[in-house]
């Protein structure tokens, strides 16, 4: 099975799909981290569609092993949604796709700002050792972010309504759901 995760920044998409992939057993892929890790092997290049190509070759790999495996990543444009439908279609899998969302617009951008807060926090704290890890994104970043709107048959969670751990649990259960009407 494959659980794709996409959303802005900020929405809570990957406080979610950790935890799902975490209670799955699932192996779990961050866009974030990828495109950071091929990034600090070519300072000052540029990587395109990289991360999500990186992704996408991990997916398929541990998918034709029988492993589940969650995607976590803006996915803003319809061919990179595509290439994950792609995927589960060539190797006959179920997809889940899970739009994340955050319909107030105050909340969204303070977690953006804290986030981006803590993050600076830690950069001071920490001097010349500064902490590993793409820097969030200010709000204004957000706001700016192309992002085509779904048109895809798709699950929409709002955490503007539901907690992360109510998204989590209402997941799982769809999970286990799909996985038993399977065998």
């Amino acid at each position: 099975m494959l659980v794709v995760f996409g959303g802005l920044p900020g929405t809570g998409k990957t406080t979610i799909a950790r935890e799902v992939a975490r209670r799955q057993g699932a192996l779990y892929l961050r866009i974030d981290t990828i495109e950071h890790s091929i990034q600090a092997g070519v300072p000052g290049g540029g990587i395109g569609i990289a991360g999500y190509a990186v992704a996408l070759a991990l997916a398929r790999e541990n998918l034709s092993v029988g492993q589940v495996v969650v995607a976590d990543a803006v996915n803003p444009v319809p061919e990179a949604r595509d290439a994950w439908r792609d995927t589960a279609t060539r190797l006959s899998i179920r997809l889940i796709e899970i739009e994340i969302v955050c319909s107030d617009a105050l909340e969204h951008r303070r977690r953006v700002d804290a986030r981006r807060t803590a993050w600076e926090a830690g950069q001071n704290a920490l001097g010349d050792a500064a902490m590993a890890g793409p820097v969030p994104p200010a709000w204004d970043d957000v706001l700016k972010r192309h992002y085509v709107p779904w048109n895809e048959d798709h699950w929409v969670i709002n955490t503007a309504l539901s907690s992360a751990a109510e998204a989590v649990a209402a997941i799982c259960a769809r999970l286990s759901a799909a996985g038993s009407a399977e065998t």
